[in-house]
């Protein structure tokens, strides 16, 4: 079983997939035996992202594994769950929504010191494919450059 306190499950594909305008920090609404399987790090966040309904934010495609030891009453794993924010911050973000070419997209999923589940999640504007290229070519360079940094250290 992993530390609770290390659980940072990243979403690699959004910073590939998007350019990130702004991140928000979100409390996520869970019932019954999620927590416990987000402490086990059984989490997937691929091809997640968030819609409003009804002045709510809400996240889709976060896939949070069932429970090993729980029972019948075990939660379903890939439904859609309520994201906590402010009402500045929903005003804010359903404002940016109306641009187009932004979404929102879920950044990263992880545990505060406190045991709660926090979710980060970014206003995004997709990438062309030739801006995926480039975004590689700077990453490898500055892979390269840090390996050599620490060579001469």
């Amino acid at each position: 079983m992993a530390d609770f306190k290390n659980i940072n499950i990243r979403n690699k594909r959004a910073t590939f997939d998007y350019e990130i305008l702004e991140e928000y920090i979100a409390g996520i609404v869970l019932v019954g035996t999620e927590i416990k399987s987000i402490r086990m790090g059984k989490v997937s966040m691929v091809d997640c992202y968030c819609y409003f309904q009804d002045g709510e934010l809400w996240i889709r495609g976060v896939n949070i594994a069932e429970y090993a030891w729980g029972s019948c009453n075990n939660h379903v794993p890939k439904r859609d769950r309520k994201l906590l924010l402010t009402q500045r911050e929903l005003t804010k973000l359903s404002r940016s929504l109306q641009d187009k070419g932004l979404t929102v997209v879920g950044l990263r999923l992880f545990l505060t010191e406190r045991g709660l589940a926090k979710v980060a999640i970014g206003l995004a504007r997709g990438r062309k494919s030739y801006d995926k290229r480039e975004y590689l070519k700077q990453n490898d360079a500055k892979r390269e450059m840090d390996q050599a940094m620490k060579r001469y250290k």
